[in-house]
């Protein structure tokens, strides 16, 4: 059984009351201190204070500090006035004090419940407006890389519109100068005619005027039968070089390809497999359909510190964290891999929907749906025929109209 503290001391003003709790030489980590607006406990076994006060005091703006062997409270009355004694008259009533005690735990565990849920709270509205100013950033930095392009590509154009007016006026000058060509052959031949009625003058002639021969025609040769030898550009794609698609294929081709080079690593204590970040991919992907996500996030991880590059690595450890219900590391490496899937080609469509799917859930998660159905809508106009994209977008639309519970 507890022993009761009986020498406290305590003094008061106005406004304030100061107790003093002797800690009886108690280290102050074992000591424990419970509060209410009418009910202080100092517990430090085998030691025990309890003070059941003449009248209310506010809590919130009171406090109590360890030091010296000493416990220091000081509490601010509610209504100022001198109090003629620190504990309740009914000090001598049992029920009433045990009823006081009952009500000041109920009371503290309500306090304690509700600024939890406070903090939560305010950690919720925390995240989101760091999220939406992360957003707003990514929206920033796209724009500008948006704008970079479209300057190059107006660049472009104007250059190829002053090589096109290059070559018109080559060509045009090309055609004068034939035309002057022709009017000269012309000229000479109605001259040579003048001369020498019935013989065509070579060029030879016409330049010293001698006329030596006659330029005998010869019957038309029969043409020989001939081949002609077809070559065809190796293709890595099904698309034909001529198609607009053809650059940007090609320069995925060459991300892909550097993507998977392997990096060299310091770390003689791996194996030959574990600096393979495919091998490592692979692996992770066996974690992942056995349930161990933690473990699958572990080998990406891995891969992703060799080799940087691969869109993959990125775009599954996503989908472990969103396992997890770690939304914000989700919504991150999904624009890690939507980043990395560039140029958009045919041959990563497939993995440009997952990364969006992905990060259109995590936006649901977070309560942020119209985030959440742009990156579903996306991917919708990547595979418009997909049933389940089309019915998770009208559920989430259902959702941001109101029509539908969250």
């Amino acid at each position: 059984m507890p022993i009761a503290i009986r020498d406290h001391t305590w003094e008061q003003t106005d406004t304030n009351v100061f107790i003093n709790v002797p800690l009886k030489g108690v280290k102050t980590q074992k000591v424990d201190i419970f509060s209410t607006d009418e009910y202080l406990k100092v517990s430090f076994p085998p030691y025990l204070f309890e003070c059941f006060l003449y009248a209310a005091v506010d809590d919130d703006s009171s406090s109590a500090k360890i030091g010296n062997g000493m416990v220091v409270f000081k509490l601010t009355k509610k209504s100022p006035e001198i109090w003629p004694e620190l504990q309740t008259n009914e000090i001598e009533n049992k029920e009433a004090l045990k009823a006081k005690r009952a009500t000041a735990i109920t009371y503290a565990q309500e306090r304690s419940e509700r600024k939890e849920k406070e903090r939560a709270e305010q950690k919720r509205q925390d995240d989101k407006y760091a999220l939406k100013e992360a957003m707003k950033l990514d929206s920033e930095e796209r724009e500008r890389i948006a704008d970079v392009k479209r300057s190059a590509i107006t660049e472009a154009n104007e250059d190829l519109e002053n090589w096109k007016e290059e070559q018109k006026l080559q060509s045009e000058q090309q055609k004068i100068k034939e035309a002057e060509e022709r009017r000269f052959r012309e000229a000479l031949r109605k001259r040579d005619k003048k001369k020498s009625p019935g013989k065509i003058a070579t060029d030879k002639d016409t330049t010293n005027g001698i006329f030596e021969d006659e330029v005998k025609v010869q019957p038309s040769e029969i043409r020989q039968p001939g081949k002609i030898e077809v070559s065809f550009t190796h293709r890595d794609f099904p698309t034909a070089a001529r198609e607009s698609t053809a650059g940007l294929e090609e320069e995925w081709l060459k991300k892909q390809n550097e993507a998977r080079r392997i990096r060299d690593t310091e770390d003689d204590n791996l194996t030959e497999e574990e600096r393979n970040p495919v091998w490592l991919r692979d692996k992770g992907n066996e974690f992942f359909k056995t349930g161990n996500y933690q473990a699958a996030i572990n080998a990406y991880s891995h891969a992703i510190k060799l080799q940087s590059k691969l869109p993959a690595l990125y775009s599954n450890r996503a989908a472990c964290h969103l396992k997890l219900g770690n939304c914000m590391k989700c919504l991150e490496d999904s624009s890690t891999a939507l980043d990395l899937l560039t140029p958009p080609v045919p041959q990563n469509a497939a993995a440009r929907v997952k990364a969006h799917t992905r990060r259109g859930t995590a936006f649901c998660q977070l309560e942020l749906y119209v985030e959440g159905l742009q990156d579903y809508e996306a991917a919708l106009k990547l595979q418009p025929d997909n049933p389940q994209l089309r019915d998770d977008a009208d559920r989430i639309r259902n959702i941001i109209q109101g029509s539908e519970p969250t």
